[in-house]
């Protein structure tokens, strides 16, 4: 029988989460997750909330840090819980094999309602568990998953609740939507006590994953910055940039010289190259949409940036498949 009971609404009653945590994923994402609850738990004198760590195997889970998380047990330890989330980082096409999908999917009318962190919206959406919701994923994937699975309304917000579904963009996201839990079940006043010991401002679900992290950058600096990180595939010339955001090309470097001590051209493509640094050491797309994603005519035209920039040809950072 599938429970439709949302977590997020005033409630007195213990909330129990099981966190799937995949290898590869960061401490910060598990942290952010956990830590807001236990600090909920602290200020309010009982156990409000409780959780169980869970892995694929079991077994202890291997964090990009190098340390290794402590586990409960696997996905059949996660009964009883009132909701599932999982936590994945990189590699999670490879850690999160068929038995996991398949898993994940016969678990799922258990629990009333079912999250993602980071890249876990992938899996979820690899399981079909995400066909016809709103989700958000980290903004490095927000491109690939929109084009993968096109039946989800994939949106660049920092986390998304949409009926019993519920995805956050990263480590810093998932501790906003902590926040919102705890806001929504035990009052605001506890969020913002909770908020407090971790010297944080929650930000809204509806703020956008990267311009929301510059809020001391001048706001016309942050508005030129924005436009580049949404345009790398079709980079604006930096006169059409500064016309649109009513400044002179003049006055916009000098605000990008002041301020970052780059012209705003350079600035641009050094977002371009990072972009393509990803693509080539996170995914198997061919060098030449690598190219074509990040702004460069050609394939041989990003080689040549890149190995102005990095000291080192594209290809050399292909891993093997």
């Amino acid at each position: 029988m599938t429970i439709h009971a949302s977590i997020f609404s005033p409630s007195a009653d213990p909330l129990t989460m099981a966190v799937l945590v995949l290898p590869q994923a960061s401490i910060l994402e598990v942290a952010s997750t956990l830590d807001p609850l236990r600090s909920a738990n602290r200020h309010l004198g009982t156990q409000a909330y409780r959780w169980r760590v869970l892995s694929p195997d079991g077994q202890p889970v291997p964090l990009t840090c190098g340390i290794e998380l402590p586990a409960t047990g696997a996905l059949d330890k996660a009964a009883g819980a009132d909701a599932l989330v999982v936590i994945a980082g990189f590699k999670q096409a490879e850690v999160a094999n068929r038995p996991l999908i398949a898993a994940l999917r016969r678990a799922a009318p258990r629990f009333a309602m079912i999250g993602a962190i980071d890249a876990g919206p992938w899996v979820l959406a690899r399981a079909g568990l995400l066909k016809g919701y709103r989700a958000t994923v980290h903004w490095e994937d927000f491109e690939d998953l929109s084009s993968a699975h096109p039946e989800i309304d994939v949106v660049p917000d920092r986390y998304v609740i949409d009926r019993n579904r519920f995805t956050a963009g990263g480590a810093a996201p998932a501790a906003d939507l902590m926040l919102h839990l705890i806001a929504q079940r035990q009052g605001a006043a506890l969020a913002r006590q909770v908020a407090a010991s971790f010297i944080t401002t929650p930000r809204d679900g509806a703020d956008p994953q990267m311009q929301a992290e510059r809020p001391r950058l001048d706001p016309r600096i942050a508005g030129a910055i924005a436009r580049m990180e949404a345009q790398l595939d079709a980079p604006e010339p930096v006169a059409e940039l500064a016309r649109n955001l009513g400044l002179s090309p003049r006055r916009l470097e000098m605000l990008f010289r002041s301020t970052l001590n780059q012209s705003p051209g350079a600035y641009a493509l050094g977002l371009r190259l990072a972009a393509a640094r990803r693509l080539i050491t996170d995914t198997h797309h061919p060098l030449s949409e690598v190219a074509l994603r990040t702004g460069f005519s050609s394939q041989s035209t990003l080689s040549r940036a890149f190995q102005r920039e990095f000291r080192r040809s594209p290809s050399t950072l292909r891993r093997p498949k």
